[in-house]
């Protein structure tokens, strides 16, 4: 059938092609090794969500990856910490690509990864696959945020956690995404606040479902799902219920998930809704966290805080060269408090398992 003139792309500037999935992980392959670490952390995460595996998960890293080699930097660092902690914490570390926006604003290092508004996106989507490769071959378990259901065909074999955000935890299309994931998924509670959205994602996101996407080939096509049985609810706060971090508001989401037949644990987000966006608060969080794991609560299998290098945020400005290592979206905690705070839950957890 012809282009239709009259009616048909009449808001569409411009067509750019895009690189199937399959060329890109052929040209940015994993080893069997890598690989297989990925799989290993999947198991373990998704274990201590059952109650399985007695370790507290934390994901922890960036608000978003906008410089890979600062990124790779932070791995490093997050790599010796590991060692030193992993009886007692699987840490995970956010390589958030994709920034999802209320109105406006930098989409992410996929979308724009030249900071320019150029959206050179197959660029941005052989560097995202080129760190999470170096960060699996360092045996760096790593985390995302799915925002743009095409995407995580071209990552989500080197993935170990992912994250539907707080925007899109009530699209059908984001909970139908998650039941075919093969990682864990948390889901986060509404930007207001609101928890019974993200224990329904949870409930749909269990469950098969049929619906039409892309392959590994580029190709149109309708997947079916068997459902994914590690996903769990995030809390993060809202801008009207305030902070959910405390023991009454766990216990009133682990209630809503048991009367649904699903794990009664949650992740708690320290940043976000929880710590008003400001990172000097995200210790505060952690700490609450601690004192319910030291009063023997078992449901909180999970923590998720923003941290980088440098502590705080900057603009993206053309005019300015950007400070290596800082955040420029959400400010985050510096590497030094980052780890007296996994100082802190490492300790917690260990006395949890003497208990």
């Amino acid at each position: 059938m012809p282009f239709n003139p009259f009616t048909d792309d009449l808001r569409i500037r411009a067509v750019r092609p895009l690189v199937p999935p399959a060329v890109i992980l052929e040209e940015i392959a994993a080893s069997e090794a890598a690989l297989q670490f990925v799989a290993d952390r999947r198991r373990e995460i998704a274990d201590a969500l059952h109650g399985r595996d007695p370790r507290l998960v934390v994901v922890v890293g960036p608000c978003s990856i906008h410089d890979v080699e600062a990124a790779e930097e932070y791995g490093e660092r997050l790599l010796q910490l590991s060692q030193e902690v992993g009886d007692r914490l699987i840490l995970v570390m956010r390589t958030y690509f994709e920034k999802p926006r209320t109105v406006g604003g930098w989409k992410g290092l996929i979308n724009d990864p030249d900071l320019d508004g150029s959206y050179h996106i197959n660029k941005g989507l052989r560097m995202a696959r080129g760190l999470l490769k170096r960060l699996a071959e360092m045996r760096v378990a790593v985390a995302v945020e799915f925002l743009d259901t095409i995407i995580p065909q071209y990552l989500a074999d080197l993935v170990s956690w992912a994250a539907i955000g707080a925007r899109t935890t009530e699209s059908q299309v984001h909970r139908e995404l998650a039941s075919g994931l093969s990682m864990p998924v948390g889901f986060k509670n509404s930007t207001e606040g609101y928890t019974r959205t993200a224990v329904d994602a949870v409930r749909a996101a269990a469950s098969p479902h049929w619906f039409p996407s892309v392959t590994k080939e580029g190709v149109t096509a309708i997947f079916q799902t068997s459902g994914n049985d590690a996903c769990h609810v995030i809390l993060r706060g809202g801008h009207r219920t305030g902070p959910n971090y405390q023991r009454e508001h766990v216990n009133e989401v682990v209630q809503q998930l048991l009367d649904h037949g699903l794990p009664g644990r949650v992740m708690v987000d320290c940043s976000h809704g929880n710590s008003g966006k400001i990172p000097a608060r995200q210790p505060a969080v952690a700490e609450n966290v601690v004192s319910q794991i030291r009063d023997g609560s078992n449901q909180i299998f999970a923590v998720m805080m923003e941290s980088f290098l440098v502590e705080g945020r900057q603009d993206l400005s053309s005019r300015e060269p950007l400070r290596y290592g800082q955040s420029i979206t959400d400010g985050c905690m510096g590497f030094e408090e980052t780890m007296q705070v996994i100082d802190l839950l490492a300790s917690a957890q260990k006395q949890a398992f003497v208990r």
